[in-house]
């Protein structure tokens, strides 16, 4: 890994996606280390006398030329709730960029790229910065009705993006793990990636197990110092418990101790 910085940024953006998610841009005044899918930033969630740790977000994405960081902020508690609440022209301190990341797919992979809830932001990075021609690309997301997704449009000149829904309001009707590309097609891929909650990522990662298919997953433990000091991230891998922000957040799932 590189070197961690911090650093103030100034809010560009903060864009209502829909009645949970917002896309949050952030401007820096020094110029952008580079930083891969799957690496993600820590946040100061300040102006509140409630929240004293930092909040981890997966990277969006990134705009080297303009000095620009965008994450998808997704409420799941008070600190999520307070940052999109942000208003343009303030600041907020980062530490970044953090963590390990996704294995860049070869030039000739075929990926699955599989993202639910918040984890749709480093997904949709990953296939962006593959390289791969969008026909070698495929991204299944998954939300719980159509009102929870949020317009992706601009990204399907990366890759072949399909919905599920746990209603059935759009897309194929079910969770990820009932989309036929996972259920009946795992085997044509090289490389499957997931993101989201741990339930599906574990189902992800049994379906791919099973076909023999090279399979990354991004966890989403509780990190609050972000480099390996408050341990409270530890994850058990076949190497030991292992520090999900320094030594994750991306894990192959041969090294999880999950009952796959």
């Amino acid at each position: 890994m590189g070197k961690k910085l911090v650093s103030d940024f100034l809010v560009t953006e903060n864009i209502a996606l829909n009645k949970t998610n917002f896309l949050i841009r952030l401007a820096s005044d020094i110029k952008l280390p580079s930083i891969s899918p799957g690496q993600f930033v820590n946040i100061d969630i300040n102006k509140s006398n409630e929240i004293f740790l930092r909040r981890p977000f997966s990277v969006f994405e990134v705009d080297y030329t303009n000095n620009l960081l965008s994450i998808i902020v997704k409420i799941l508690g008070r600190g999520s709730k307070k940052l999109t609440e942000i208003q343009p022209g303030e600041k907020l301190s980062l530490i970044y960029p953090l963590g390990k990341h996704f294995t860049i797919p070869d030039k000739k992979d075929k990926i699955l790229a599989v993202g639910g809830g918040s984890g749709l932001a480093p997904m949709l990075f990953l296939a962006r910065e593959s390289g791969l021609p969008p026909e070698n690309v495929d991204i299944v997301i998954g939300a719980r009705s159509v009102a929870d997704l949020v317009d992706v449009d601009s990204y399907r000149k990366y890759g072949n993006i399909q919905f599920t829904t746990e209603d059935g309001s759009t897309g194929t009707k079910g969770f990820v793990t009932d989309h036929h590309l996972l259920k009946n097609e795992m085997g044509k891929y090289d490389k499957v990636y997931a993101c989201g909650p741990d339930a599906m990522m574990k189902a992800v990662s049994s379906m791919a197990k099973k076909a023999g298919v090279f399979c990354e997953v991004s966890l989403e433990n509780l990190m609050a110092c972000g480099f390996g000091v408050c341990l409270c991230c530890i994850e058990p891998t076949v190497k030991g418990n292992l520090c999900v922000c320094t030594e994750g957040p991306v894990f192959n799932i041969n090294d999880l101790k999950w009952q796959i």
